[in-house]
């Protein structure tokens, strides 16, 4: 269960990588748009789990791949815009959230 803290850094985290993940564009991730779909933070605010929607999800392996070599540069950018807000800007983990293919899957099923 996250506390009121955990919630508020939670959704600045999610708003402020969204922001600089769309300002890098498309061209930057292979052509494939990228949503951050979720991100979970620990109890003592120093690392940060971030959930990514992939379209086209035949590209996901590519893109993850792209994400985990810029991590650093991403929590760079992430500490210009929330240094304000954030003492310590926590340690970034990227993972492929898979659940628009779950639920595409289940369409599938139910149409037979």
């Amino acid at each position: 269960m996250e506390g009121t803290r955990q919630q508020k850094v939670s959704r600045e985290l999610q708003r402020s990588l969204a922001e600089i993940i769309r300002s890098k564009g498309m061209a930057a991730f292979d052509g494939a748009m990228l949503t951050v779909s979720g991100v979970r933070i620990s109890p003592d605010l120093s690392v940060a789990y971030v959930y990514i929607s992939v379209f086209p999800s035949e590209k996901a392996g590519k893109v993850m791949s792209i994400l985990k070599e810029n991590t650093r540069a991403l929590r760079g950018e992430l500490g210009n815009m929330t240094g304000k807000q954030l003492r310590i800007i926590p340690e970034i983990s990227f993972f492929l959230d898979s659940s628009l293919d779950y639920v595409e899957h289940i369409e599938e099923l139910l149409k037979k």
